[in-house]
């Protein structure tokens, strides 16, 4: 087996990535270990996905046991662990109806494709979707159009069209674009990559009566909110909202690719036979191992965890604040948490970021100005009380360097 480094990536890799300069080999819980043997606490979860940690018992004889029956026979037939899954979360949800494929991106197209073409079938001229400014949706072309960061399409057009942004939480401007031509409004239930921002009660309710008065469908996108995230198994079950189409990932799979778009029976009769696929869409190994996962969230203590730990990690997030004047207050829900850099330290979430990597402690960011968090639903007391010893430790440094002073 060849020897590989930090350096090989800018060897053979497109350069769309800029990876930390050490390499991950080994995890274990909510800790992992790189190529030199140095311990991190990870506070990240592979960006939510990790909801079980690394190498989780269950999820690996799971993921065993289904490897030596079937690995792949694609949707020209059905499998077992695909039906399994699907009937459990149709019984935990509001849904009746699932498509399965490999990615939160793909979820969304999929709920973006079927609003459309909803739409278009209820009158000429209602496909407009109403997104958000600073909503992350996914990287494909209509995804990244739909999402609320200009960036993230800049140098793509043509885009899609027919896509409006507009202020989150702001509902009077909801009610002032909305119209008959309104197909679809997608929301997350707490924005991750536009700062960790939850949604108001109020907003919430609000774009569900205004859906229902233009006849336009409620998208959540729980791809990062979702599978116990914020505390319930799904975002919207503590919101007193129901959407129309539910897309869900990341931590579904506790780190093997699968996406889901979950709907109702009648909204799911429009994506008829033939008019979207996905290859490895329901994929046996992924299915499986997303049922174990399933199982573990719902029939273990794991909700209470994420409402515990989530308190505790915002409460020494807060301290950190107090003591060094690097972050504001945090905010987000269960173990989706944000901390906004304060004034001083605008823009450096990143050198924070860098900083407790090399202190041992793995966070991430959420745009330049937010740090945010986002590890396994199992983490314990004493792993999170570690790492934000080690973000304190790291804190510490950045506020001793000169430059911090006029930062």
């Amino acid at each position: 087996m060849s020897t590989v480094t930090r350096q090989t990536f800018n060897e053979v890799m497109v350069p769309n990535y800029q990876p930390a300069a050490m390499v991950p080999v080994r995890g274990e819980g909510a800790r992992f270990w790189d190529q030199q043997g140095r311990e991190y606490i990870d506070l990240a979860g592979g960006i939510a996905v990790n909801s079980l940690g690394h190498a989780n018992p269950k999820l690996v004889a799971a993921l065993t046991e289904q490897a030596t029956k079937l690995w792949h026979v694609s949707n020209v037939m059905t499998n077992e662990p695909a039906l399994r899954l699907a009937k459990k979360l149709t019984q935990a949800t509001f849904a009746d109806r699932v498509f399965f494929c490999n990615s939160g991106a793909e979820a969304n197209e999929a709920a973006f494709k079927l609003a459309r073409l909803w739409g278009n079938k209820q009158a000429a001229g209602k496909n407009e979707i109403i997104s958000f400014t600073n909503a992350f949706h996914g990287r494909t072309l209509f995804t990244v159009t739909v999402g609320g960061t200009p960036k993230y399409s800049q140098g793509f057009e043509p885009l899609p069209g027919n896509i409006t942004h507009l202020p989150f939480n702001d509902l009077a401007a909801l009610e002032a674009a909305m119209s008959s031509n309104t197909c679809a409004v997608v929301m997350e239930p707490v924005q991750g990559e536009g700062g960790v921002t939850p949604a108001t009660a109020e907003f919430a309710k609000g774009v569900r009566a205004l859906c229902d008065k233009h006849n336009a469908l409620l998208i959540f996108d729980e791809v990062q909110t979702g599978n116990g995230r914020c505390g319930d198994l799904y975002a919207y079950m503590g919101m007193g909202v129901t959407p129309d189409v539910m897309t869900t990932a990341k931590g579904l799979g506790g780190g093997f690719p699968i996406g889901a778009m979950l709907t109702t029976a009648a909204y799911a009769e429009t994506l008829a036979f033939g008019t979207h696929g996905s290859t490895y869409g329901g994929n046996p190994l992924a299915c499986a191992v997303a049922e174990a996962v399933f199982d573990e969230i719902t029939g273990s203590e794991v909700m209470a965890n994420v409402l515990a730990r989530g308190a505790q990690l915002r409460a020494g997030l807060d301290a950190i604040g107090k003591r060094y004047g690097i972050v504001d207050a945090s905010r987000g829900k269960g173990l989706l948490v944000g901390a906004p850099m304060s004034a001083a330290w605008k823009g450096r979430a990143k050198d924070v970021v860098n900083a407790g990597l090399a202190q041992g402690v793995w966070c991430l960011v959420a745009g330049p100005d937010v740090l945010r968090f986002a590890p396994p639903l199992n983490i314990t007391e004493a792993e999170v009380a570690a790492g934000l010893q080690h973000l304190d430790a790291a804190c510490a440094e950045l506020c001793a360097q000169p430059q911090a002073v006029n930062a």
